[in-house]
């Protein structure tokens, strides 16, 4: 038995995973989350209706791209996509949690409000693929619907929107310039930073049309990126800068993280401690309220979500577990950016655990 990959070309967390497995050189088949697939294998495998999923040739069911990840670098040996070294490494972990849990913001905006006819065809050929143009489209309108009403509380309203745009318009500049020079974030081999970025930027901002024609004309080395980042020509290659160099072009990009998701995630996890107290017994939900954002000076509201802290821990377990000298080489680096107090003196009074498909209190 391969391992079998349970997802979609539309899905963000998909394509994040499906691009690590393809440079990992993994052995795996890719089944697509059919209306019937998520009612016999992944509603009863993982409790509820979500992709990826990755049932390994062992019969281990995994769920959520980071641990399907981790899965198989512990697996397969050879070249790993985490930097041994320890400023490398940090970057790298905080740009999984801005691609991952941030740029999720521009590529539901971009879908739903660029590319929401197209999408419907998109949703209704996964659903049923054996089913006519007419009737995908249907089926499709039916489930974007769910979809489509994420975005107001993911912060994306008439208020907000110019500013969400703005951001992606600069960050995608900013991009640019560090593949002017860079295959990847940190080298020629690219990292679980670059893996957080792919998600959002391939399956939704590249590939859905008006949003992919945005990129190309604006940023076509990000473009390039992408294509390298799906189209792996030479499954694990490549090398991390020597020296533990991280370009100077990657600046800007955190010191937009720092300005932007950082204050949110503090204030997140304010509201899940306070919720933790007052619910010590019970499941942690998808999001424990709304709070503020800000975005290019703009303020709106979204979802405060526990799973975005989850992710923040692995860059925070990171730094605070470094040796002296490591901490030290880091903090100088961090005293460039401009904002990077918010993750040094980050408070988190709640630990989590991902475990049986679900966040608990560690």
């Amino acid at each position: 038995m391969t391992h079998k990959f349970y997802g979609g070309p539309l899905s963000l967390y998909s394509g994040k995973a499906r691009a690590y497995l393809d440079w990992k050189g993994v052995d795996y088949e890719e089944i697509l989350s059919a209306t019937e697939v998520y009612k016999t294998i992944i509603v009863p495998k993982v409790g509820r209706p979500v992709i990826p999923v990755m049932v390994t040739e062992e019969g281990e069911t995994l769920q959520d791209t980071t641990l399907i990840i981790d899965h198989f670098e512990a697996k397969i040996g050879g070249p790993s996509v985490y930097p041994d070294t320890p400023k490398q490494r940090l970057v790298a972990l905080l740009m999984e949690v801005f691609g991952d849990e941030w740029l999720v913001i521009p590529a539901m905006h971009y879908r739903w409000n660029y590319n929401e006819e197209w999408v419907y065809g998109e949703f209704g050929a996964v659903a049923a693929p054996d089913a006519s143009k007419e009737e995908q489209l249907a089926i499709g309108r039916e489930r974007g619907q769910t979809f489509k009403g994420f975005c107001p509380i993911l912060g994306i309203d008439d208020q907000t929107i110019p500013a969400i745009e703005a951001s992606y318009e600069a960050l995608l500049a900013d991009l640019d310039r560090h593949f002017a020079q860079y295959d990847y974030l940190l080298g020629s081999r690219p990292s679980i930073g670059d893996y957080g970025l792919i998600g959002p930027l391939y399956a939704h901002l590249y590939r859905d049309p008006a949003s992919g024609e945005i990129m190309k004309r604006l940023a076509p080395r990000v473009a390039a990126w992408v294509e390298r980042m799906v189209d792996v020509q030479q499954p694990l290659s490549g090398e991390f800068l020597p020296g533990d160099e991280v370009p100077q072009t990657l600046v800007p990009v955190l010191e937009r993280m720092m300005a932007e998701q950082m204050p949110f995630l503090q204030k997140t996890a304010g509201i899940f401690a306070a919720w933790a107290e007052a619910n010590p017994e019970t499941e942690i939900p998808r999001a424990v309220g709304m709070t503020d954002f800000t975005v290019e000076g703009v303020t709106g509201q979204r979802i405060a979500p526990p799973f975005s802290l989850w992710m923040l821990q692995r860059p925070l377990d990171h730094y605070r577990e470094m040796e002296a000298a490591d901490k030290s080489a880091a903090d100088e680096f961090l005293s460039t950016i401009n904002g990077a107090s918010a993750f040094q003196n980050f408070a988190m009074e709640q630990p989590l655990a991902f475990r049986n498909f679900k966040l608990i209190l560690q």
